[in-house]
């Protein structure tokens, strides 16, 4: 659970670093399963800048038994995300973004609520936290956020190379005025932020990757009025914290067999 200190920076800066959010033990199994998840890396599309690099983007909007849906229903996440948005929230989708040593892409300035808004979310009670496989530095391309800029309301959005990109007259405007914060984290941190918050990203010039699990909740009374392409809602069933680690060692012997089978073949 979050401290009320904790709840009023999300709401005065538009976002929150949350050191340790994953356990050391939680973060190394959710990194190795990824990068050896045969059925994520098949649900993976390029996603392109406009400079034309790529980064490659696993998007669900269903719940399953793999660790990124266990960890998107666990305590920890849901019930924080419960004291920032004033109450029941459910999940409106889930994503692995992963950017690769010297080639992964840039993410243009922009705010979920950017293009959330035209899904049929009638207010901006959303959120998401993303949780850092890989270190977040400002050579692999870390998270920017502009603090504050949550309270400028929803700007107008269009495309950016195969993204969707805010209106930079008024992202310069912020920028002269507002703080522009990197968000550095060290793998297992949480980074929440609010749906208006303007954020991007640079391109991965270093020969590090930077992972990173997204999830994405929606206010349980600000069910979409209208079928967009995430779900509109229905309740959450949460799950203890305790089943990260159980179910992140049953995906890795499930991995294991697989591998040892194919092999043997």
């Amino acid at each position: 659970m979050l401290t009320p200190a904790q709840i009023a920076e999300f709401h005065a800066q538009g976002y929150l670093i949350v050191p340790n959010l994953l356990s050391a033990e939680e973060t190394r199994l959710l990194g190795e399963i990824a990068r050896q998840d045969d059925a994520l890396r098949r649900t993976m599309t390029a996603r392109k800048d406009s400079q034309g690099a790529n980064t490659m983007l696993s998007l669900d909007n269903s719940l399953g038994d793999d660790i990124y849906s266990v960890i998107t229903r666990s305590e920890r996440l849901v019930r924080s995300m419960e004291q920032l948005l004033g109450g029941e929230v459910y999940h409106y989708h889930h994503k692995v973004s992963a950017k690769q040593p010297y080639e992964g892409g840039a993410w243009e300035w922009h705010q979920d609520y950017g293009y959330w808004y035209n899904n049929g979310c009638l207010f901006p009670d959303m959120a998401s936290c993303y949780i850092a496989i890989d270190p977040a530095t400002r050579e692999n391309g870390c998270m920017q956020l502009i603090a504050g800029s949550h309270r400028m309301g929803r700007v107008d959005h269009g495309r950016t190379g195969d993204q969707t990109g805010a209106d930079l007259e008024r992202v310069n405007a912020a920028l002269a005025r507002l703080p522009l914060v990197y968000a550095e984290m060290n793998p297992g941190d949480g980074l929440y932020f609010h749906c208006n918050t303007l954020h991007r990203s640079d391109q991965n010039r270093s020969p590090h990757p930077r992972w990173g699990l997204i999830c994405c909740y929606n206010a349980a009374h600000n069910d979409p009025y209208k079928p967009g392409p995430h779900p509109n809602y229905s309740p959450l069933s949460v799950l203890p914290d305790s089943e990260i680690l159980a179910c992140g060692m049953r995906m890795r012997e499930q991995l294991a067999a697989r591998s040892a089978s194919e092999t043997e073949a």
